[in-house]
């Protein structure tokens, strides 16, 4: 008897230990199995995606450092439609946000604006509308920043201007409207990224722009 209540509290010491790695493993599966059910993958490139996994570090177009965080999301010109989800907003450890090239509509999610660590988002030619979220100025690690041929609308976000380490900013062909920032991480911005949007402001785009005023 004594023998089996050892054997049981070993079990469950074991148990107690491993639980929270899986929890903790779970936590970026989860994030990502989101953003696969908001997904039409009709080529499968998803199909290693399984949610019952202890970690997505297995899983392909996904990259993971030696701590077995996820690090980089690589979906460029796979064909996948649907929507972006804020539940990408959990993987802290994310550098390189890469969905390029596809056929995904709706928002950008504000929770991107939470994604601390991230170097490269690259979310252009696809179909997104709305605006582009004044939370994306908290990526202060953000060097490429490309959101070209979208369906994007409104201001762009003056917190953008603060990201010292952003080199590579390209906002053409959209809807967006208002002035162009000229200051701070803006100033060596080509005219020519932020060119076929008929309603932005900016010196060298005044005469194909309109000032419009209620710039929403």
């Amino acid at each position: 008897m004594a023998s089996r209540t050892s054997c049981l509290t070993f079990l469950l010491i074991v148990a107690a230990a491993v639980v929270p790695l899986a929890v903790h493993g779970n936590s970026e599966g989860d994030s990502l199995y989101a953003l696969r059910r908001s997904l039409s993958d009709p080529n499968g490139v998803l199909q290693s995606w399984n949610p019952n996994l202890v970690n997505p570090c297995t899983w392909f177009h996904i990259t993971c450092d030696s701590n077995g965080h996820v690090t980089r999301l690589d979906l460029g010109n796979s064909n996948l439609s649907g929507h972006l989800v804020p539940e990408l907003g959990n993987l802290e450890h994310l550098q390189y946000l890469e969905l390029y090239k596809n056929n995904i509509e709706g928002t950008i999610p504000a929770e991107l604006g939470n994604l601390k660590s991230l170097i490269s988002l690259d979310l252009y030619n696809n179909n997104l509308s709305g605006v582009i979220p004044p939370s994306l100025g908290n990526l202060k690690s953000l060097i490429f920043l490309r959101l070209n041929d979208n369906r994007l609308s409104g201001r762009i976000p003056k917190e953008l201007t603060d990201i010292s380490t952003l080199k590579v900013v390209d906002f053409s062909s959209n809807d967006l409207c208002g002035p162009i920032p000229t200051s701070g991480s803006f100033q060596h911005v080509p005219m020519g990224n932020f060119e076929k949007n008929p309603r932005l402001e900016g010196p060298e785009l005044m005469g194909l722009a309109s000032y419009d005023i209620n710039c929403k």
